[in-house]
């Protein structure tokens, strides 16, 4: 029995994918270009989360 939920798992993510594909492939063809001023906005609190998890790794 565990073996057909994995094979309905994979069934259901599978077509998950495949709905749901043709509207990201829609979302990225019209979104804006990225300009020069976003990336520091995306970096810096992307940098600040990993920090706070070596962080947190570090006081373990």
């Amino acid at each position: 029995m565990d073996m057909w939920m994995k094979v309905g798992s994979a069934l259901l993510l599978g077509a998950m994918i495949v709905m749901l594909a043709p509207r990201a492939m829609q979302m990225m063809k019209e979104s804006k270009a990225a300009e020069a001023g976003d990336w520091p906005s995306f970096i810096l609190p992307l940098l600040a989360v990993g920090c706070f998890v070596a962080l947190l790794m570090a006081m373990v």
